[in-house]
């Protein structure tokens, strides 16, 4: 059973939040005061139980429901969530400040899963939660030996429908030949990112099944314009047209892949709206370079992890061959430097890098706003100083549910991301997983992870291998794939992407529906949901989760970056961010 008793102390927290105000449900920009959190009387009047005095309840029996809520001062803070509300035990409010095409796609992201409220209090939404999360899903966490696997169990109480084995161990292989060998040796049933060259042979193999993944994806060479001389829009536009990009596909991409001619693939809608991309010439960029005041180029470093990903299958050989197109097209030294995976991703998401840097995208839900609101937003600092000209663009389109009607505002919005030159989108990538033959029900899905529960070996054990370790577990504050997989697993999120698309189906919540103007979602809970510590799932829980992701006030706001990239980004910003 839970207990309340850190609930009620988070709850002080909020409502002292609620009483400055809270935006209403309407479509206009300023909130109203939110409900109040007291709960309704439940005990039996006096007189009653005066008369025939009723046996001690236990103390969570008769405690009523205390709902939590959390909010912003106001609108004006920038973001679209005004508030988020426990109007009843299994009911949640969201309160938007505008609306949200992309609203329940987003809410189906592994990093808006749920975790127990109290165990967010009891760990100050840091330390032991970043390696052991509690969710609902059917595995529950057993052990993480670092450097080497994770290991799962099956939760017997879950809900749905129950894991095939009784065991799933995630194991990591930065090689994919390494990853390839596991396999064949039958020491792992599922691998990630089978390496171009050995396609062939996996298809060849009737031991063995090529599992093509279809999640739209881009790669990019990043660039930082808070430091010299990427602060010079000359030098960015010569790089831009400076790189053969075809060669990097056709000499290290699988069939299927293409230069990318717009940051966003040409699969999501408005992705390629507005001009492509400059063609390939080193001689106008070296002319523009030199007329940019560096004639004989300039020194610089290239970064990169060393994890193989669907939209970059072998970083350290395409560090190597921009390295040598750069000296050979430009007159640019730059020397390649391999960083450790998590590392890079904090120091290039806070936009430490400098010089150029590697790295890539795949899509979380199917719309624009998930590559360039994030990317782009006027919160996110990886290339340096967000771009007015391109952001401002980007927060009118993201309240228009209709494409078409947002496509002049798409146009408008690539051709100054292809004007400034954020950075260079150089490929969108075609990979493929593989699975030993006997395992049954093995599928890559194109939004989200493979469900390791639903896959089958008849063995009593799961084995999967992927590219490299999770950073940490707290996926509320992560955005590597690595670490998004193992989560998924574990904590679950109101809404779920359906197996071979990026619609959406109850998932904690057996439906979320919106008012007339999308400005106010209604998500009605599931009933008798446990979590893996044997505590009851109920409104409190997803409003102490998103509180603590979404409200940077929040005391359990702390995480393990402290950027919770995905609720500024997504959400436009994190609210109460100057208190």
């Amino acid at each position: 059973m839970k207990n309340r008793k850190l609930l009620l102390l988070f709850s002080v927290f909020v409502v002292f939040a609620l009483a400055l105000a809270a935006c209403s449900g309407s479509s206009q920009a300023e909130p109203t005061t939110a409900p109040a959190t007291s709960a309704p009387a439940t005990t039996a009047p006096v007189e009653e139980a005066a008369e025939e005095p009723a046996e001690e309840a236990p103390a969570e029996e008769t405690m009523a429901f205390e709902p939590m809520s959390v909010a912003a001062e106001n609108c004006d803070y920038g973001g679209k969530i005004a508030s988020i509300e426990a109007v009843d035990e299994f009911t949640v409010v969201f309160n938007l400040c505008k609306p949200d095409p992309a609203f329940t796609a987003k809410v189906a992201f592994t990093p808006f899963g749920i975790q127990p409220a109290e165990w967010i209090a009891e760990t100050g939404g840091t330390g032991v939660i970043l390696e052991k999360p509690i969710g609902t899903g059917p595995y529950m966490l057993d052990s993480w030996t670092r450097g080497d696997s994770i290991v799962f169990k099956r939760f017997d109480d879950y809900w749905g429908t129950p894991a095939n084995e009784e065991t799933a161990v995630l194991r990591w292989a930065s090689e994919g030949a390494a990853r390839l060998l596991e396999l064949q040796a039958g020491t792992a049933d599922m691998i990630t990112n089978i390496s171009p060259s050995d396609y062939a042979s996996v298809e060849a193999n009737p031991n063995l099944q090529l599992l093509q993944v279809a999640n739209p994806n881009v790669f990019y060479l990043g660039m930082t314009n808070t430091f010299e001389p990427f602060n010079n829009l000359q030098v960015r536009q010569a790089v831009a047209m400076g790189i053969d990009r075809q060669r990097i596909v056709s000499n290290f991409y699988p069939e299927g892949s293409e230069v990318a001619s717009h940051f966003t693939p040409c699969s999501i809608p408005n992705g390629c709206a507005g001009e492509e991309w400059y063609e390939f010439d080193a001689e106008a960029a070296r002319a523009m370079l030199a007329e940019a005041g560096y004639p004989d180029g300039f020194e610089t470093t290239i970064y990169y992890r060393n994890v193989f990903r669907g939209y970059l299958p072998e970083p350290a050989l395409v560090a190597v061959e921009l390295q040598a197109q750069l000296r050979d097209n430009l007159g640019i030294t730059a020397n390649v430097e391999e960083m450790e995976s998590g590392t890079f991703i904090a120091e290039s998401s806070a936009g430490n890098l400098n010089g150029f840097y590697l790295l890539g995208w795949g899509a979380d839900y199917p719309h624009v706003t998930n590559f360039l609101d994030f990317h782009f937003g006027s919160g996110n600092l990886q290339f340096g100083d967000p771009h007015p000209e391109i952001y401002e663009l980007l927060l009118e389109a993201s309240t228009i549910g209709d494409a078409d009607e947002a496509e002049p505002l798409y146009v408008q919005a690539n051709n100054a991301i292809r004007e400034l030159v954020p950075m260079v989108p150089i490929a969108h990538g075609a990979s493929a997983h593989a699975a030993l033959a006997s395992t049954e029900g093995a599928y890559v899905p194109p939004f989200g992870a493979t469900e390791f529960a639903q896959l089958s070996t008849g063995k009593g054990t799961l084995v999967f291998v992927q590219n490299a370790e999770p950073i940490s577990l707290y996926c509320t504050d992560e955005t590597d794939g690595e670490s998004l997989r193992p989560c998924q697993q574990v904590v679950e999120t109101l809404l779920f992407y359906m197996k071979d698309s990026g619609d959406t189906q109850p998932g904690l919540a057996t439906q979320c529906t919106a008012n007339e103007d999308s400005t106010v979602w209604t998500c009605t809970l599931r009933q008798g949901v446990l979590f893996h510590d044997g505590s009851k799932f109920d409104a409190n829980d997803v409003v102490a989760s998103w509180a603590a992701g979404i409200d940077a006030s929040n005391p359990y706001h702390v995480g393990n970056t402290g950027a919770f990239e995905y609720y500024s980004y997504l959400w436009d910003s994190l609210m109460n961010a100057g208190e």
